[in-house]
């Protein structure tokens, strides 16, 4: 009987799953552990200055932290799902760049940290990697929460961005604590301004509404539902961010990571295999 040949993607995605699925907690506990205790240990100066926030060591553990998210992804990645995609990236840059130079919709602010390469001495290359699953992540969160509401855009949509917005609510102030950036003149929620997150209700309007048309949201829910480490890099986020704001006493943020991790916790998130 002749072989079936399975196509080269397919093999791919399938190693990669593989990759994933056996390596779980390493990924999605251990990486954030470590990572949440040498930013801490760079920003109170214990480490030596080659591993102080050293840019491809950070950009490597990010990297590592989002392939549940990429393997989990990657069966769905169609061309309209990459024109999407492109233009979110296009968006991701083009709206820090304002950002930067003009202060608009951000507030003012300036990088404190080597984020690795940047594109005209003004924006991290890696940015739509530290933005762009803020936003998966959040969608893929409230399609698993939401239950059948989630069919129904007019309460899908508004959730979503809520929860991009409160994802960056436990995100900012972790960061300006470790001096990843600083606002000009500081701000009311740990030292972060109001105006920041008007800036991230647009930003993930814009970034909702496109991720919504540009994937298959039924194909999405059955992946979300078969694939039991897709939401492993919110886990990730929970683990780092929360344990960053809980050691600088952000307790408000730290709250709402541990809300995520609750919610993560409710859909059956955290079910790593037993070591």
């Amino acid at each position: 009987m002749a072989s079936v040949r399975v196509p080269a993607r397919h093999r791919l995605e399938g190693a990669l799953d593989g990759v994933v699925r056996d390596n779980r907690f390493t990924i999605a506990v251990v990486f954030p552990a470590v990572g949440a205790v040498m930013l801490v240990a760079s920003a109170e100066g214990l480490l030596p200055g080659p591993l102080r926030f050293n840019p491809y060591l950070l950009l490597l553990g990010v990297a590592v932290m989002r392939l549940p998210l990429v393997a989990g992804v990657a069966p769905l990645f169609t061309r309209k799902a990459a024109l999407g995609v492109g233009a979110l990236c296009a968006y991701t840059y083009a709206v820090e760049f304002v950002g930067v130079l003009t202060g608009y919709p951000y507030g003012a602010f300036e990088y404190g940290v080597d984020l690795g390469p940047m594109i005209g001495g003004h924006v991290p290359a890696a940015l739509p990697l530290f933005f762009l699953p803020l936003v998966v992540n959040a969608y893929l969160l409230c399609l698993l929460s939401l239950g059948g509401l989630a069919g129904r855009a007019r309460f899908r949509v508004p959730v979503v961005i809520a929860a991009v917005v409160g994802l960056d609510l436990a995100l900012d102030p972790a960061a300006v604590s470790l001096g990843f950036w600083a606002y000009d003149g500081g701000g009311a929620y740990y030292g972060v301004p109001w105006m920041n997150y008007a800036g991230w209700v647009l930003s993930a309007t814009a970034a909702v509404t496109v991720l919504d048309a540009a994937f298959d949201r039924e194909a999405l829910s059955e992946r979300l539902g078969n694939c039991e480490f897709m939401l492993d890099d919110l886990v990730s986020f929970v683990v780092l961010w929360g344990g960053i704001n809980a050691y600088f006493r952000n307790w408000i943020p730290a709250v709402l990571a541990a809300v995520f991790g609750y919610a993560l916790w409710r859909t059956d998130r955290f079910d790593f295999p037993e070591r």
